[in-house]
């Protein structure tokens, strides 16, 4: 049986079995070549330049650790196949979630051929990647606990060169068993899982949220959001595109001056930037959630502080299953999280990662109380005054 083997940076060798060969070699999986894994934070970290196509190798890689199951692995090889260039920012900025993009790749086309060709059951595959499975093996590829998170945290860590994603894959990997039931751990590898949560936390507060990074996606989402309303662009275009390629076509005819800016680094600066320990437990999750009513609020915000329509962004990310880990512990009532406590302190610590910030790209005064005030409000209200026309900062904030 033929089979190659490639040097990976971080597991050393992986051996890609002729099924996976056959699936690599498809335009669709070579595409991920040129997707960036993290997106706009190399502009932070150089060394974040690695891209969805190592992660998969990766992910196929630990699967094959965990289970010989032949879709198990294609489907963790797969996982990604749909993402969008730029990391998470365009499911942020309203489009489709990538996992449902997947379809089509797998449903037509060459990939679409070499699966049929493997007698892989390609809709066993997409409930895998979907998290739609019954198999006590779909957790593998998509639960609390899965390959994916094992890869990717590992992985950006060490490319970013930060020491926050450490984590003890070895003894996870040996401490996970198969139940009829799913996924379960071991008591064992309650210290190790504690070690991912841990280093999930610290990424997601030094990396993923990281000022600079959430800068450059906020400016991103807005230039993509122009360019879509303005037809210059599709939802469609966008999901089969690559990195370079879309900042090529985003640049030819942007009217927001955004794009080059992203290019030459010229990032909207903190105007505002407030810890979420420091507001009101009552905060809403429309920044976050709800992107036309947030470019909305944005647009109206700027124009309120006498700034350009595309000069202010708001950003309050939100994450709330940071540390949820739903993976029952063998032989021990609760999932995994209880046993670790967690629960009483997860929230406590998703606020502490979370930051309320205004980016601007001129100096500018934020009154900070109105826009505390503002992340109170609950979506209606938000919407209602601003089909009134009412000010959203109000006078004496």
């Amino acid at each position: 049986m033929s089979f190659e083997v490639v040097r990976d940076p971080l597991w050393n060798n992986i051996r890609l079995e002729p099924e996976a060969l056959a699936v690599i070699d498809t335009p669709a999986f070579q595409r991920l070549r040129y997707v960036r894994q993290l997106g706009h934070a190399f502009l932070v970290y150089p060394g974040a330049t690695h891209t969805r196509f190592e992660h998969a190798l990766g992910t196929y890689h630990l699967a094959g650790r965990v289970t010989p199951d032949r879709d198990i692995r294609l489907a963790a090889l797969l996982h990604d196949i749909g993402h969008y260039p730029f990391s998470h920012a365009l499911e942020e900025a309203g489009l489709p979630r990538h996992e449902g993009l997947a379809t089509r790749h797998l449903r037509t086309g060459p990939l679409a051929a070499a699966l049929e060709g493997l007698g892989v059951s390609v809709e066993r595959v997409l409930q895998l990647i979907q998290g739609s499975s019954t198999s006590p093996l779909a957790g593998v590829v998509a639960g609390s606990l899965d390959v994916d998170k094992l890869d990717y945290l590992s992985r950006d860590a060490t490319m970013c060169g930060v020491p926050y994603g450490v984590i003890d894959v070895d003894r996870l990997l040996t401490s996970l068993t198969v139940t009829p039931q799913g996924v379960a751990l071991h008591g064992k590898g309650l210290a190790a899982l504690e070690s991912l949560l841990f280093a999930k936390y610290q990424m997601y507060r030094n990396v993923y949220w990281h000022h600079a990074v959430r800068s450059a996606t906020a400016m991103f989402k807005r230039l993509v959001r122009r360019a879509i309303a303005a037809r210059r662009v599709s939802p469609d275009e966008i999901a089969l595109g690559t990195d370079d390629g879309l900042s090529h076509e985003l640049q030819l005819s942007d009217e927001t001056g955004l794009a080059r800016a992203l290019r030459e680094r010229r990032l909207a600066k903190r105007g505002l930037d407030i810890p979420a320990t420091e507001l009101p437990a009552e905060t809403a999750d429309w920044p976050s959630r709800d992107p036309d009513l947030l470019e909305r609020v944005e647009e109206r915000l700027a124009r309120e502080l006498g700034l350009g329509p595309d000069h202010l962004f708001l950003d309050f990310p939100s994450k709330p299953d940071m540390l949820e880990v739903a993976v029952p512990v063998v032989g021990r009532p609760g999932s995994a999280t209880e046993h670790l406590g967690l629960p009483r302190v997860a929230t406590e610590l998703h606020r502490s990662a979370q930051r309320l910030r205004v980016f601007v790209l001129e100096p500018v005064e934020i009154p900070a109380r109105a826009i505390v005030e503002l992340v109170t409000w609950p979506r209606d209200e938000v919407e209602a005054r601003l089909n009134a026309d009412q000010g959203l900062l109000r006078v004496g904030a």
